[in-house]
């Protein structure tokens, strides 16, 4: 009897512990397949994290919390700051001060479960806060914007995010009197209407996320295509900060205008094809902070200096206390003016920006106490900085490679060998200090055999001081004009110890991987120092490939599955009609504006003559003004031709401006996607042809529809012995089961695929070992006699 007790309650162990190997294997292998961090990382007052996506998440949410606290201590960073891209998703805190800080991704499953994956410690550095912006004798004293000092966002700050399709339908409640009446401005013009008044001056961050164009701020920029931020009276206190989140966040055709304004900040944007200037600081702005942009090529203006924009970040009209800093321009052609109409003292400063085989104005002053420290002058073609009409700059500790001529005063020095740069206005004075110049053409100094030729006291280019707290002595005078150097850098707060300069022989390594957006940005260009050291034309293989960058974001929110056309238009359809390939052809003598496939708004015209293309003769145009709007989407990419009555002049096709050819005909090749046809001159549209490529097709894999179609087929269908609901969820866990350790960075939580598959087999091994003790006791009752 003993014997057969043995027998069977070893046949049960067999089970149970086979069924424990079943099921853990179960579980590890759900978990070990998905959900993979590929990448953290920190910078200035952020930290980041990119994972490969679960198969079956239906969202992610994502948190943070300082490296050393405790894991109840996680803060869910906001959805919009996770965005997904072909092969993973992204996701990025800001607002940070600094210190190390760990990020944990959270999918989320069926039935409330998650998996969730930790990151390793990640560092995170403090911005460097320094210049004129951050001066005791300023204003605001600071130019942190809706940050505090510390990188931390103020406690009662608000934030905007700023994406394609959220530009025009944002909403937020602004005070607009004195007794605290709000008024609710929905889309970004409206917002910074009602807050210049005056009355509201909560600190308000707008955070640009992915690629916005001029055509997504439709209406909401002015109609010289800038965001405009101004204040109710001059050097009004706005509290606002401009930002991009991540690698590639783009005002793409379309600048900042900030006037009357304090205490704003600019950074981590890429500002590509803006008019005139990137970012204008135009007319009594103070405590103003533009650091860390990626400024590239604007729209061309109608001048010959113009071919690359106008300025990229222009300061006038008596604004002061600023500071420009690791910003990296791009072949800029004009990359500062600093100073216009100004009649007393300003204070700027340029510290650690990359000027990147720029031409001129690094910067170009007039009037003002300029400072100019740790910048890398990288192949400049025309000149560094220039000084005009009774300027003082202090430039100190920059490395100039290959800058044709470092530093410059008007009407005098190296100026006078040419023709004259700046316009024949009266000179400025100079004093450098420490600065590391290689391969200039003509450097004069003042006192000192240092330069290019022998010194010259009354023709130079700049005074050269031994050492930092030099005052250049009164003796020294601008040729035009009789101005001697100020000393401001031995009188006022310049925002900046000497202990904070960089030694010059670490500028290159520190400007050059610090400089411009997060990581450098997602744009990369190696230029030819051979050629471009010398060359001010534009460099049109750049150009366009600036023209032709497009954002590889799919879709912006840890909950979103599709990326909505504008969540907030109903009737904006998500997927148009569109064949997958062939040819689209609109002709709009036959066709007028009926089209099934371009959406066409515009007035007609048979009044401006007649076009003849492939065998065609054409009388009937679409006039292209300010109403004009064509609009089509593609599913791959395309091939289009448009056919003017024009040659030569422009037309905009999804915000950037291409010019005719010389009969009149525009081809380009587009990425699949949204695409408009706008004004930019005024034109005449024939014909339209669109080639769609069907090489690279790939339709919907029937195995993984985005709806299932069998909505009837059950989960478990014909297994009794494994149902759907277990018959004991409350059956405890066996006091011997070993458990499972987790894998770094794995919630309590698993998915419901091997979360069902534990508790189907715990119950199931529950009741089998009832029913063995349930035949042990009826042998030995029977035995015995009982």
């Amino acid at each position: 009897m003993i014997k057969r007790i043995k027998q069977i309650l070893s046949i049960a162990l067999v089970y149970l512990f086979t069924l424990f190997i079943i099921g853990s294997f179960a579980k590890t292998k759900a978990n070990s397949s998905n959900l993979n961090i590929i990448e953290s990382g920190g910078w200035y007052e952020t930290a980041y994290i990119e994972w490969t996506p679960h198969t079956d998440a239906l969202g992610y949410n994502v948190f943070v919390k300082h490296s050393q606290a405790l894991d109840t201590e996680y803060q869910q960073i906001d959805a919009e700051l996770i965005r997904e891209y072909e092969t993973y998703w992204r996701a990025d805190a800001v607002g940070l001060a600094s210190g190390s800080y760990m990020m944990k991704v959270e999918a989320i499953l069926d039935d409330e479960l998650t998996v969730s994956r930790v990151s390793d410690i990640i560092n995170v550095e403090a911005h460097d806060r320094s210049g004129f912006a951050f001066s005791s004798a300023s204003k605001f004293k600071t130019g942190s914007g809706a940050y505090n000092d510390d990188g931390t966002l103020k406690p009662d700050a608000k934030v905007i995010y700023l994406t394609p399709a959220t530009a025009k339908t944002v909403q937020l409640d602004v005070i607009v009197d004195s007794k605290g009446k709000k008024e609710t401005g929905i889309g970004i013009a409206a917002i910074l209407k009602l807050r210049e008044k005056g009355h509201d001056q909560t600190p308000l961050a707008f955070r640009v996320i992915g690629k916005v164009t001029d055509e997504n701020m439709s209406g909401q920029i002015n109609k010289n295509g800038y965001i405009e931020l101004k204040g109710n009276a001059d050097y009004s206190e706005m509290n606002i900060t401009i930002e991009g989140i991540g690698q590639d966040a783009y005002a793409y055709g379309w600048g900042i205008l900030l006037r009357r304004a304090g205490n704003v900040e600019v950074r981590n944007l890429g500002l590509a094809l803006f008019p005139d200037d990137a970012i204008s600081v135009e007319g009594n702005n103070c405590n103003i902070w533009i650091h860390h942009n990626d400024i590239f090529y604007g729209k061309a203006g109608s001048d010959s200096d113009q071919a690359k924009g106008d300025g990229s970040t222009d300061i006038k009209g008596a604004s002061t206390y600023i500071t420009v800093s690791y910003n990296h321009y791009w072949d800029s052609g004009k990359v500062s003016l600093c100073g216009l109409g100004e009649t007393e003292e300003y204070f700027v400063t340029y510290h650690h920006n990359w000027f990147d085989h720029s031409d001129s104005r690094h910067p170009r002053i007039r009037t003002g106490s300029i400072h100019i420290y740790n910048n890398y002058y990288d192949g400049i073609s025309k000149y560094g900085v220039g000084v005009t009409t009774g300027s003082s700059a202090f430039v100190e500790a920059n490395y100039f490679r290959n800058t044709k001529y470092p530093m410059m005063s008007s009407k005098q020095g190296t100026d006078t060998k040419g023709d004259g740069t700046f316009s024949k206005e009266p000179g400025g004075i100079i004093k450098a200090y420490d600065n590391l110049i290689i391969g200039a053409k003509s450097l004069i100094y003042a006192n000192s055999d240092e330069g290019t030729v022998p010194r010259n006291p009354t023709s130079f280019d700049a005074y050269l001081a031994s050492s930092r707290n030099e005052i250049v002595p009164s003796s020294y005078k601008t040729l035009d004009g009789g101005t001697t150097y100020n000393n401001f850098d031995t009188s006022v707060d310049l925002g900046v110890s000497k202990t904070e300069i960089d030694p010059v022989e670490d500028v290159v390594e520190i400007v050059t991987t610090k400089a411009g957006r997060l990581n450098q940005g997602d744009f990369t260009w190696e230029f030819n120092n051979e050629v471009d050291d010398s060359s001010y034309d534009i460099n049109q293989p750049l150009m366009n490939k600036i023209r032709n960058y497009s954002s590889t974001i799919i879709s912006i929110g840890g909950n979103q599955i599709e990326d909505p056309v504008d969540p907030n238009d109903p009737d904006d359809p998500i997927d148009p009609v569109d064949p997958a390939s062939g040819t689209i052809v609109h002709n709009f003598t036959s066709d007028g504006k009926v089209n099934d496939f371009f959406s066409i708004a515009g007035k007609l015209s048979t009044s401006k003559g007649t076009v003849n293309y492939k065998g065609l003769t054409l009388t009937q145009c679409l006039k292209i003004e300010t109403s004009t709007r064509i609009t089509f989407t593609t599913t791959n990419e395309s091939e289009l031709t448009l056919v003017f009555k024009e040659s030569g002049k422009r037309i905009k096709v999804d915000g950037i401006s291409y010019t005719t050819t010389d009969i009149g005909i525009l081809n380009l090749t587009l990425a699949p996607g949204e695409h408009t046809i706008a004004k930019d001159e005024v034109m005449n549209l024939f014909y339209m042809e669109l080639i769609i490529d069907d090489s690279g097709e790939e339709p919907i894999d029937p195995e993984e529809p985005v709806e299932p179609e069998d909505p009837e087929e059950p989960v478990e269908p014909e297994n009794p012995e494994e149902p759907v609901e277990p018959e004991d969820p409350e059956g405890p866990i066996e006091p011997g089961d070993p458990v499972d350790p987790e894998e770094p960075g794995e919630s309590e939580k698993t998915d419901s695929n091997s979360f069902f598959k534990v508790i189907i087999y715990i119950a199931s091994a529950t009741v089998f070992v009832f029913g063995v003790l349930f035949m042990v006791l009826k042998i030995v009752i029977s035995k015995k006699g009982f």
